[in-house]
């Protein structure tokens, strides 16, 4: 067992040194510095390997913390009218129930399980229980001080606090040992990465379980979550026994891990035949424009379900959306002083939403996909005055897309705000609005901007760019970080509007200057 986990961490960890590596080369700055034999160098393969380590307690630690923060206690503490203690334990029980069977080791296919049970011929029984033990592992341990953490603070016993990582480890056990049977019965092979239509329908039951009762004051008592809990111990345990004596740990291996070599280039042919399907095939289509503005105007008619039906619906739920707090004022009165209040304060937290509902990705993977992957071929296409005239008018569109779910929420902030009591400052109406689409131009630029200058895909339309990616996470961060602000709108807004000006100045001449070298076919 020992020697199957060593060789099992080391053709893991070798998978991820040369991934971060390689990542290493394709960031702008290191690219020139690092040499061709890159996989070589002791002292590389060594930092690589720290990356590696911290990784694994990232996943380990930091990974449980935010879940615990984000999922459980950050949504919990909307909760007023149920006490802290029982909405911990509530919301909890029933993701700890999703987690069961969709976030199971076992039943994920993945391309070290292949290397190791397919291509290096592994014993197939010894490899899955060493890894799933170790998957359980680092599961009861990253929980345990979670749970201690934000349980405690929450007045859950402590008793209680030291046991829930070993409730949720048999309720994983559990849940395997049963699918394992499926297979010795049915031959039924689950895959936790296409789960069943009725598996997404048991999600969506018990995440409305989790918290849809608590919003309304009804959570389970403690020691009925405490039960519900410590159940899933003596089962686990009880599952133990049949998951270590499952006798077709090779078999079952092998069909689950037989379409992994085929699984990249199964998803790219799906992801190019979607979104084929998307452009429009209307022959009728046509354009009265010349040049750069030609070609823009056809891509935009012929792609207006990917670029224009999703804003189209966001801004539609957003207005309805307003609608519903507007509505809530009139008939609920006392409600209006809490709403005042958080409008004029929690205009940071916009940031976010601007962010998650911003239609910058996929505009910027379709210009690629269905146009950009067969212009790069020609130089024209990359000169310096083309680059940025062509910039600034696909900006242009993609401004227009995402200011119609931009305006639909500025607009409804302004009427909630005058409706719930107004502010002393006019001025503050104003900059409500123009901060909100401020925003939307932000994110607008932001991601052409990033395209143009870190252009991520192959011409396979794969995307391969470590910096791409890190940019990506610190924008999300980024926006994350804005949600625990809280500044007059005013202050925030002016800053926001400032910040969009400067950041359009700055991208304009970045594109120019380094967009005809930087916007490229990948290898």
């Amino acid at each position: 067992m020992l020697k199957t986990l060593r060789l099992s961490f080391s053709l893991k960890n070798t998978y991820r040194v040369n991934g971060i590596l390689y990542s290493l080369k394709q960031i702008p700055f290191l690219k020139r510095l690092l040499p061709a034999t890159l996989y070589r160098i002791r002292g590389l393969k060594f930092f690589a390997n720290v990356l590696s380590v911290l990784w694994e307690l990232v996943t380990i630690f930091l990974f449980k913390f935010l879940y615990f923060f984000t999922m459980i206690c950050g949504v919990g503490l909307l909760y007023e009218n149920a006490p802290a203690s029982l909405s911990f334990l509530h919301i909890l029980l029933f993701l700890t129930l999703v987690g069961s069977y969709m976030n199971t080791n076992v039943f994920n296919p993945t391309r070290d399980k292949y290397y190791a049970m397919i291509l290096l011929r592994m014993n197939a029984r010894s490899y899955t229980l060493v890894n799933y033990g170790y998957a359980l592992l680092k599961t009861m341990v990253g929980f345990l001080p979670c749970t201690l953490l934000f349980g405690l603070r929450r007045g859950v016993p402590l008793w209680l606090c030291l046991l829930l990582p070993f409730c949720v480890a048999g309720a994983k056990l559990t849940v395997t040992a049963f699918s394992l049977r499926d297979y010795e019965k049915y031959g039924y092979v689950r895959n936790e990465n296409k789960l069943q239509k009725y598996a997404w329908m048991l999600t969506g039951l018990l995440l409305a379980l989790a918290y849809l009762p608590p919003a309304l004051g009804y959570v389970l008592p403690t020691e009925a979550s405490a039960v519900l809990f410590l159940i899933w111990i003596p089962a686990g345990l009880v599952s133990l026994r049949h998951v270590s004596n499952f006798r077709y740990y090779r078999e079952f291996n092998q069909e689950l891990l037989s379409q992994v070599v085929t699984q990249m280039d199964a998803m790219k042919k799906a992801t190019k035949t979607v979104s084929e399907k998307a452009i429009s095939t209307d022959a009728s289509i046509s354009s009265q424009k010349r040049g750069f503005e030609y070609l823009n105007e056809l891509f935009i008619k012929r792609h207006r379900k990917i670029l224009w039906k999703s804003a189209l619906r966001i801004a539609q739920v957003c207005a309805l959306l307003s609608c519903g707090v507007l509505l809530l004022m009139i008939l609920r009165p006392g409600t209006r002083g809490e709403i005042n209040e958080m409008v004029m304060t929690w205009l940071p937290y916009f940031a976010f939403i601007m962010y998650m509902i911003n239609r910058g990705t996929g505009f910027t993977r379709a210009l690629f996909m269905n146009c950009d992957h067969s212009l790069l071929t020609y130089s024209f296409y990359k000169q310096p005055g083309y680059v940025l005239k062509l910039f600034q008018i696909r900006l242009r569109e993609i401004m227009k897309i995402n200011a119609v779910p931009a305006l639909v929420i500025g607009t409804g902030l302004v009427l909630i705000l005058f409706v719930s009591g107004g502010t002393n400052n006019s001025l503050d109406y104003v900059v409500l609005l123009v901060s909100i689409l401020s925003m939307s131009l932000f994110f607008s630029i932001h991601y052409l901007t990033v395209y143009y200058l870190l252009q991520p895909y192959t011409a396979g339309t794969e995307m391969k760019s470590g910096t791409y990616r890190i940019v990506m996470i610190l924008t999300y961060i980024a926006c994350y970080a804005m949600m625990n602000l809280r500044l007059p709108i005013l202050v925030f807004g002016a800053a926001c509007i400032a910040f969009c000006l400067l950041y359009s100045v700055i991208a304009c001449v970045l594109v120019y200057k380094f967009a005809p070298k930087t916007f490229r076919l990948r290898t």
